[in-house]
């Protein structure tokens, strides 16, 4: 069996906390993940996502990376957005997990009904942003030093999908 078809995805439950927290401290310690500088508490990071569309990939009962969606906006136009955070942990990267995960979370995503998935990337995350376009999501356009990590100008770059279920 090869090691993709070993990977499975299942819904993240509060206690998967402790693996998720980790493979979320490697990518902030990557530089060009997240803005974020430390891994926030599981309660601020419950607040911070939406209730559904939250994903782990296993194998072997190894949780080797996850997805989630938070809300875009609390206003109600934008309820059918969601923002993308998908995270493999070191170890695990180039065995397929990510585009499984990506996988799941769009048809979690639609089946939820939103009709918009998008993502912000920084331009040096080039795994991230091949994952992206190959998934379907279209590069829509940069925000210039949009936002300083650890003193430096960051731009990202912003991914946007849209749900062929929709009709969009």
């Amino acid at each position: 069996m090869n090691e993709v078809n070993s990977i499975t995805v299942r819904p993240m439950v509060a206690s998967d906390w402790q693996a998720v927290s980790i493979i979320y401290a490697e990518g902030i310690a990557t530089g060009f993940a997240t803005f974020e500088t430390d891994v926030p508490t599981y309660d601020a990071w419950d607040s911070a996502h939406m209730n559904s569309c939250r994903l782990v990939a296993t194998e072997n009962e190894k949780i080797l990376g996850w997805a989630a969606l938070s809300p875009v906006s609390s206003r109600c136009v934008y309820g059918g957005i969601g923002e993308v955070s998908i995270y493999v942990g070191k170890e695990s990267r180039g065995k397929g997990a990510g585009r499984i995960l990506m996988d799941a979370l769009i048809k979690e995503s639609e089946a939820e009904g939103l009709w918009t998935i998008q993502s912000g990337i920084f331009p040096e995350n080039t795994g991230s942003i091949e994952l992206h376009k190959k998934v379907g999501f279209r590069y829509i356009g940069k925000r210039e030093r949009v936002g300083k990590l650890n003193g430096e100008w960051k731009d990202n770059l912003l991914f946007e999908r849209r749900s062929k279920i929709v009709g969009l």
